[in-house]
């Protein structure tokens, strides 16, 4: 089969280089793949129509997360079935794997960060078909500067060096995001203008499955376009501690990529079936420059600089990976001076990573920097916008 826009233009047409070999699928996957358009998450569902019928019950989530399913006495059977399935950890998982894929994400620092919103999220706006419980909702279009500020504590959340440790931090966020995707997803069930033909089931196994490869394929390789390297060990370990994320996500099993070449053949089958963007993909990819301009505003003159800056940077970078075809669909600005400099930058980058490799002791220091950096962008943030943690404005939003 011929390759996907998205693999033959920009970025993605190093990915067979850095993939080791053919990513390409066929008919039989892609028919496969899209059998689980129609699947959606069960466990998670039964929760929140446990909690619709029963409002009163609602914090009874919290307190299982927290606490334990033990700790409440006579816990509904959609609670109960819930947490038992989390708790089940599959015996693929390996913590010493994860406490080093996350130690790699944090010595990325702050440059860490640019992938997110500008490969994931941009890149993720051209699924069409999910991007209609983010226009349905109204939260990614009216609120895109706190959903992206969100996004961002999220994922630090989930990969700080022993986040996913059952009860820590990181595995509370995933399993909260979860719930919050169920509860779009009824909100989208009950809709009367559901277009089920077109559409496929709302946040279904598909979708949350592209989330988890932009969160953490697309990651990786953004970071590398961008100057990071990483040694093979620590590719895998990245993508290892993104496969128990996607598990408590409640990805199903089958669609959690066991390596680097199953992600970039199930980023490849997405490709081909998912990434047709709409003029809805144009609606979400202008609300995200806007949030990129926000930097500067309420700053006078200066601040009408820094908004120019940060729209231009941000645009090269989503151009330079997702390639000019789907850049102008997405009409990010095309600023060649721009482009050059992130081209220059990334090269200073992958200049300072090559002395890290080869000097004993740099690569702790980056890490150490690397947790200041993210600390400290996590209490700024905290200061600018009140960030709900449990997500209950979204989900009670949601419902």
């Amino acid at each position: 089969m011929d390759d996907p826009v998205l693999f033959r233009q920009g970025g993605f047409r190093l990915a067979a280089r850095f993939a080791d070999g053919d990513i390409r699928g066929d008919e039989r996957q892609i028919r496969r793949l899209r059998e689980f358009a129609q699947a959606e998450d069960p466990a998670a569902d039964d929760v929140v129509a446990m909690m619709r019928e029963h409002p009163d019950k609602r914090h009874l989530f919290e307190q299982a997360l927290k606490h334990g399913i033990e700790s409440i006495d006579d816990p509904p059977e959609a609670l109960t079935r819930f947490f038992r399935t989390v708790e089940a950890t599959p015996f693929w998982v390996d913590h010493a794997r994860i406490e080093r894929g996350a130690r790699a994400i944090v010595r990325t620092g702050l440059l860490g960060l640019f992938p997110l919103g500008d490969m994931a999220l941009m890149g993720g706006y051209l699924a069409s078909r999910a991007t209609k419980s983010l226009v349905g909702t109204g939260a990614i279009e009216h609120r895109a500067t706190k959903r992206l500020v969100e996004t961002a504590t999220w994922w630090i959340e989930v990969t700080n060096p022993g986040a996913l440790r059952p009860g820590a931090e990181g595995y509370a966020a995933a399993i909260r995001v979860r719930l919050v995707h169920a509860h779009v997803r009824a909100a989208m069930n009950r809709r009367p203008d559901w277009d089920y033909a077109n559409w496929d089931r709302p946040v279904n196994q598909v979708q949350t499955t592209g989330t988890l490869l932009l969160f953490s394929l697309v990651f990786v390789f953004g970071t590398q376009l961008l100057g990071i390297r990483y040694t093979a060990r620590e590719r895998a370990d990245i993508l290892h501690l993104w496969r128990y994320a996607g598990w408590l996500m409640g990805v199903d099993e089958e669609l959690l990529p066991a390596g680097e070449r199953d992600a970039w053949r199930l980023l490849w089958l997405l490709a081909v079936t998912e990434f047709i963007p709409d003029d809805d993909s144009k609606r979400l990819a202008k609300a995200l420059l806007k949030s990129h301009a926000d930097v500067g505003r309420g700053r006078g003159a200066v601040g009408k600089v820094l908004s120019h800056v940060s729209v231009r940077v941000h645009s090269s970078i989503s151009r330079l990976v997702l390639g000019k075809a789907n850049a102008d669909f997405l009409e990010l600005p095309d600023d060649r001076i721009a482009q050059g400099a992130v081209v220059a930058a990334a090269g200073a980058v992958f200049a300072a990573e090559t002395v890290r490799r080869s000097v004993p002791g740099l690569t702790a220091l980056q890490e150490r920097i690397g947790r200041v950096e993210r600390r400290a962008y996590v209490a700024h943030l905290a200061k600018l916008f009140e960030i709900d943690a449990t997500y209950a404005q979204h989900m009670s939003g949601a419902a």
